[in-house]
């Protein structure tokens, strides 16, 4: 986003968390933080007087939560990024975040350059996991049963449990030993998975999954 000054905003019911996340994100030249607000409802009420690219949510707030801030603030503008922040333990949250439209997930105690990471990803389209989290959540992933698929664009029920594996961080050559298969066979699947569902990478697949109920989180 080389010569574009991304406009982000904060929420979060904890002063001191927004004032130190402000003063951390300023430290980039092409990031502005030009608001920041200590609930879901003050954020929501300034939103369509608000010129904002990326928001920050805290996922646990009194009054409305992040998730129904998130779907809320959605349907006002589509083209909203929002990247959840969120403790260890926070994990019942996570899909209710993915269905309202969440494009990112930190953990509160990340390194500033994940944070940058992340606001990086989405602006340019993508998925972001946090590293801990997202090695957190695929390790306690399991596949739902998949029924008969009839759609021919739709994921086959051996590209699913790739797909699962995938999301677990599992290596092409890891995969294959798993499900007794040749790497080859396994590099065919990914190529149509990541064709299929337009991913471009494991956060990208992560969320995905979850949307459509693939796994179980």
């Amino acid at each position: 986003m080389e010569g574009r000054t991304i406009k982000i905003a904060l929420v979060d019911d904890h002063t001191l968390f927004r004032t130190g996340l402000r003063g951390l994100l300023s430290q980039r030249d092409d990031f502005d933080v030009v608001a920041d607000f200590g609930s879901g409802d003050e954020f929501l009420s300034a939103l369509s007087s608000l010129d904002v690219d990326v928001v920050f949510m805290d996922i646990s707030m009194p009054g409305l939560d992040g998730a129904e801030t998130t779907r809320r603030a959605l349907q006002q503008r589509a083209d909203l990024k929002v990247i959840t922040l969120s403790m260890f333990g926070d994990d019942h949250y996570y899909l209710l975040m993915v269905e309202c439209g969440a494009s990112g997930f930190l953990l509160k105690d990340s390194d500033i350059e994940e944070v940058y990471s992340a606001v990086d990803a989405v602006v340019s389209g993508d998925s972001y996991f946090s590293a801990a989290l997202l090695g957190s959540m695929t390790r306690n992933m399991s596949r739902h049963s998949v029924v008969a698929i009839e759609d021919e664009d739709a994921l086959s029920g051996r590209e699913i449990e790739i797909l699962v594996e995938v999301c677990r961080g599992l290596s092409n050559q890891e995969i294959a030993d798993k499900l007794f298969i040749s790497k080859r066979t396994v590099d065919k699947h990914r190529a149509n998975i990541l064709e299929k569902t337009g991913c471009k990478n494991t956060a990208n697949l992560v969320v995905y999954a979850i949307k459509n109920r693939l796994v179980e989180v």
